[in-house]
């Protein structure tokens, strides 16, 4: 098998197509979750907390002066940014949260459904009876 047949072989597995399936649906839910936290939760919290804004929260490394965006703070040097890392700590959660109730529910209706009854017995195919038949017979004679 050349190297290209081997590839394609293993590119169009059902398992490696299902992975990128998932990356991709992954990567789009993140976007969404991205959009939700940056637009919904976070001008909320921050709207309760009087309309600070944490992901431009940072300390100054380089001697920057106070009152600066956090952009230009970083181009003059080094800051610390614990705004964006408390932004993308929410944005962790929420996703691992929804992530669970989404598991909750596919586990409930899994386990909804209801179980197949107990595997009845295999019919024994008629050479197996025949074969059976004989061997008693010859048993018997013996």
């Amino acid at each position: 098998m050349s190297f290209f047949q081997e590839f394609k072989s293993f590119a169009v597995k059902g398992n490696v197509m299902d992975l990128a399936v998932g990356v991709i649906i992954g990567g789009a839910f993140g976007k969404i979750v991205d959009s939700a936290v940056g637009d919904l939760i976070m001008p909320l919290i921050s709207k309760a907390f009087g309309g600070l804004d944490f992901s431009s929260y940072y300390i100054g490394l380089a001697g920057q002066a106070a009152g600066l965006s956090l952009l230009e703070a970083k181009k003059i040097g080094a800051v610390f940014a614990y705004g964006s890392f408390i932004t993308v700590a929410l944005n962790f959660i929420i996703l691992a949260f929804i992530i669970f109730v989404m598991i909750r529910q596919m586990n409930k209706m899994v386990a909804s459904q209801p179980v197949d009854a107990a595997p009845t017995e295999a019919i024994t195919p008629e050479d197996v009876l025949l074969l059976r038949e004989i061997r008693d017979s010859l048993k018997n004679k013996g």
